[in-house]
């Protein structure tokens, strides 16, 4: 049993809903692990409720929060400051209460290039097609462009597709139709949609066009094996899936809330990993 002191360190993570989310069990483990005096809490909070609940959290004395859907945009208008991450990004992520002000930041794009590399998969080394038009694929766009890496964009509204385009200069637009011929002109291929996902359809994509020293990227991570990442397997290509990019976002939250670096490791995976398992 933990037993909190009444100097507990306390974050969490606010979402509508907030239930589904793997973080309190990533951040307890850590919390475990190094013995901190503090507790990381799932928060359910209405839309029309998230500002004053906010600015409420920080007054009881929490260290900060993560934000997930459908707050990452509203997380803008309550934070005092901006990081650059954040702008870029186009959504705030992580929330950190300090003298009584509130500092956004996202950690979405750092941990997906935390995750490449952890696989030995060098996010520089050549073009990158990304699947998706939503906040996470402008997060991964943003930070791959911020490399240098020429970067393509498809998405089933070619609409929002354009959009991400005008505000990160440099992206390219693919069709969605024409994604199958743009494969081969990639060294990374990132699905940011939620076809693959429990309960949703596959993503389709002819893998068979791929050169054989492309990367397939998911960030979904339930499954972990999703049909894209089981394709590509099938066929020898190299493979990261999404658990990683959750793990290694995680740390700059727990480093600014308690105060401590943690480490991303085999036995955070498997710990977090037993639970996405079917029961």
């Amino acid at each position: 049993m933990t037993i909190l002191s009444g100097t507990a360190r306390l974050a969490g993570i606010t979402g509508w809903p907030v239930g589904h989310s793997r973080s309190p069990r990533l951040h307890g483990f850590w919390l475990e692990r190094h013995g901190i005096d503090g507790a990381y809490l799932p928060l359910p909070i209405e839309p029309a409720d998230f500002p004053a609940a906010i600015r409420g959290l920080m007054l009881a004395g929490f260290a900060g929060v993560n934000v997930t859907i459908p707050h990452k945009l509203a997380a803008f208008a309550v934070c005092d400051e901006v990081e650059p991450s954040a702008r870029r990004a186009g959504a705030v992520n992580t929330m950190v209460f300090r003298d009584g002000r509130i500092t956004g930041s996202n950690t979405d794009g750092w941990g997906f290039l935390a995750n490449l590399r952890a696989h030995r998969v060098d996010p520089a080394a050549g073009p990158a097609l990304i699947l998706g038009g939503g906040g996470s694929a402008r997060a991964v766009a943003a930070v791959l462009l911020d490399l240098g890496v020429p970067v393509s964009i498809a998405n089933r509204t070619r609409s929002r597709a354009e959009s991400l385009a005008r505000e990160l200069p440099g992206l390219q637009v693919v069709e969605w139709n024409a994604r199958d011929d743009a494969l081969p002109d990639n060294a990374l291929l990132i699905n940011t949609t939620p076809l693959g996902m429990a309960g949703q359809p596959p993503l389709r994509i002819d893998l068979d066009r791929a050169r054989p020293w492309l990367t397939v990227a998911d960030i979904v991570y339930v499954p972990l094996e999703t049909p894209l990442l089981a394709a590509a397997r099938a066929r020898r290509i190299n493979c990261v899936d999404g658990l990683g990019m959750l793990l290694h976002q995680a740390v700059p939250g727990f480093r600014a809330w308690f105060g401590t670096e943690p480490t991303v490791d085999d036995a955070l995976r498997r710990f977090v990993a037993a639970d996405l398992l079917p029961a």
